[in-house]
């Protein structure tokens, strides 16, 4: 299992835009989002596995010492307010009116995701690695690429040591302790 600590549960996190809305689209948008992430589990104190970024969706593997569901605020959360400010910012207003929504208490009046979230305890080493192919397959499964190496928005290449120069987003691999001695397959 990828245990650093028994405190410290391994999560497979799913997040999915407000009404499917094709929202992760451009190359810009999905830096953004890899840099918000990044600055997630900087702020969040957790380890990232694994991610893929498409259209309509996000999936990650972390640990946390958080429960998942402080650890999707600090994704989600984080993804949201700096996808809304660039939608903002460059006066995407078809973009920002579909993601409108009535203002909540906290002041918003655009919401990225759905508040349906999907989060699945990994219980061992085999899970993690089902996820982690799962997770790696979908630009696949879904037609944008051939084969997950092609996919630039996952982290296939960290995973299969094929780390390119302008990877959009590391992972924290090296923190996994597997019980195996070696990455489960």
């Amino acid at each position: 299992m990828h245990t650093i600590s028994r405190d410290a549960p391994c999560y497979y996190l799913t997040s999915v835009t407000r009404n499917r809305l094709r929202v992760f689209q451009t190359d810009t948008i999905k830096l953004i989002t890899c840099k918000a992430l990044d600055e997630a589990r900087r702020s969040g104190k957790f380890a990232l596995y694994a991610y893929v970024i498409m259209p309509d969706h996000l999936h990650t593997i972390t640990d946390s010492y958080l429960t998942p569901a402080r650890t999707l605020q600090f994704i989600n959360g984080i993804i949201g307010h700096r996808i809304i400010g660039y939608l903002k910012e460059h006066d995407y207003t078809a973009s920002l009116r579909k993601l409108r929504r009535e203002t909540g208490p906290r002041g918003y009046s655009h919401s990225l995701w759905d508040h349906h979230p999907d989060a699945r305890l990994l219980l061992s080493e085999k899970m993690l690695m089902q996820r982690v192919h799962y997770t790696h397959q979908n630009p696949v499964r879904a037609g944008l690429v051939a084969q997950a190496a092609d996919y630039l928005w996952s982290s296939v290449r960290c995973w299969n040591g094929n780390i390119r120069e302008d990877e959009p987003l590391l992972m924290d691999i090296d923190r996994i302790k597997w019980r195996t001695g070696g990455r489960a397959s």
